[in-house]
């Protein structure tokens, strides 16, 4: 037993160190503790699009429970929930149709991620509208809905099936008595933490989505371990730390670390290591020659600033570089390695090997 009680209801702070929680009954039951944790999460947003709302769209929420293949699906958006989704349906059957108002899919990305990601869509025969607004939508999802939209000033209209939101999501902070408690939060809703999670009211902790962390879930349970750690007499931080990140398409995107836009906003120098991932062995065995490997190095010190990878288990291999950053090693302790051959994370050996040998696209950058 672990001696936790788990209590099912709807909980509302009542000031800095009382929760009341109201049961599906009705009943109310007052806690007292001295520390209170607040992990309430985010919510998908719907567009305040005319005619959106009302058409009932589906978030990734009602996306994952469904039973039956789209004929024509309309995705709103292209980030990486956005994506995955497409790229599925796509494989699925559906006829999938991306909309999104930027200049190109996952615009926090570096260009030529996000032009490989958009020649992998067009391979896979996604119809991708960018710089693309949408005015109107009429009709109810999962019938039939008609979408209005607007590229380079001229209107057209899209006949769909059902329509999928992805742009944005919410913090879960209201009606949870945060008022009440003094909590404060910050311009776009999230709850003010400092680098410890704790808010401004002592005693009161919040981690995960609705404290502003990175949305993914390994970077919600590394907050809940910084909590224990620090609720219970530790010093830990979110400072400095790396939060990588997978988009979980076929061939995956992983990257940890900076990217070049980010280096190059923040006027850090750095050398760029790149190479396509057909030059690694274990791709050609596989014939998963698709994407590229590519790394930031400090241009004096040689440690590694962000490492990216678009290919097969890119995840598994961007974790490799991520280790060797967390411990401050410079790039060349992967030239001198031994790594096991043939495997993708080999790769990461021939990306900094190439520049004894001068196979790889190379090139060095001043900030």
């Amino acid at each position: 037993m672990t001696g936790v009680e788990l209590i099912t209801g709807t909980g509302r702070l009542m000031g800095s160190n009382e929760v009341e929680v109201i049961s599906k009954e009705g009943e109310k039951r007052l806690l007292r503790g001295k520390n209170i944790l607040i992990g309430t999460g985010s919510r998908p947003a719907i567009d305040d699009i005319p005619g959106l709302r009302e058409s009932n769209p589906m978030t990734h929420i009602e996306a994952l429970e469904l039973d039956i293949v789209p004929e024509h699906l309309v995705i709103i958006g292209c980030g990486y929930v956005g994506l995955e989704f497409a790229q599925a349906m796509q494989r699925f059957g559906s006829k999938v149709t991306m909309i999104d108002h930027g200049e190109r899919v996952l615009k926090k990305e570096d260009p030529d991620v996000s032009a490989a990601i958009g020649e992998l869509l067009q391979d896979e025969g996604v119809e991708v509208f960018l710089k693309t607004f949408v005015k109107e939508v009429l009709g109810e999802s999962g019938k039939t809905v008609t979408i209005q939209i607007e590229k380079n000033g001229q209107s057209e209209t899209i006949q769909a099936t059902h329509i999928l939101t992805t742009t944005k999501r919410l913090p879960n902070t209201d009606g949870i008595g945060l008022e009440a408690a003094g909590v404060e939060i910050t311009s776009d809703g999230y709850i003010q933490v400092n680098e410890h999670l704790q808010t401004n009211v002592p005693g009161i902790w919040a981690v995960g989505d609705v404290a502003g962390t990175p949305k993914f879930t390994h970077a919600a349970f590394n907050d809940f371990q910084l909590f224990v750690a620090n609720v219970t007499g530790g010093n830990k931080s979110t400072k400095d730390r790396l939060i990588p990140y997978c988009l979980f398409i076929d061939p995956e995107l992983a990257r940890v670390g900076l990217n070049e836009t980010e280096a190059r906003s923040k006027g850090i120098k750095y050398r760029l290591f790149k190479m396509p991932i057909a030059i690694v062995l274990r791709s050609r065995a596989t014939m998963e020659k698709r994407g590229f490997m590519k790394a930031l190095v400090a241009k004096d010190s040689g440690k590694i600033l962000g490492f990216l990878s678009f290919g097969a288990s890119a995840g598994e291999v961007m974790a490799v570089v991520q280790m060797a950053m967390i411990a401050g090693l410079p790039y060349k302790a992967f030239v001198d390695a031994v790594i096991t051959h043939p495997t993708m994370a080999e790769g990461i050996k021939f990306l900094f090997l190439s520049e004894l040998t001068g196979s790889e696209v190379k090139q060095e950058i001043i900030n």
